[in-house]
């Protein structure tokens, strides 16, 4: 039992905020692991619960809602 857990962990940004910081960084050729899924909202305020469940539904380990 050598493995590493790695947890799945799906990131809805906001467009004008933490969206426009995680593309920044992708233009300074700054890296984030590959197990975060950057999802683009308009505003954090328009995440609906029902999107959070249904990630948690679909195998994600944690969720992370940033504006």
């Amino acid at each position: 039992m050598n493995e590493t857990f790695e947890p799945q962990i799906v990131a809805y940004c906001c467009n004008y905020c933490a969206y426009a910081a995680a593309d920044l960084a992708g233009s300074m050729r700054l890296s984030y692991p590959s197990n975060v899924k950057v999802i683009q909202v308009p505003c954090t305020g328009r995440v609906d619960i029902l999107y959070l469940l249904r990630a948690i539904e679909d195998g994600a380990d944690g969720i992370y809602v940033a504006g």
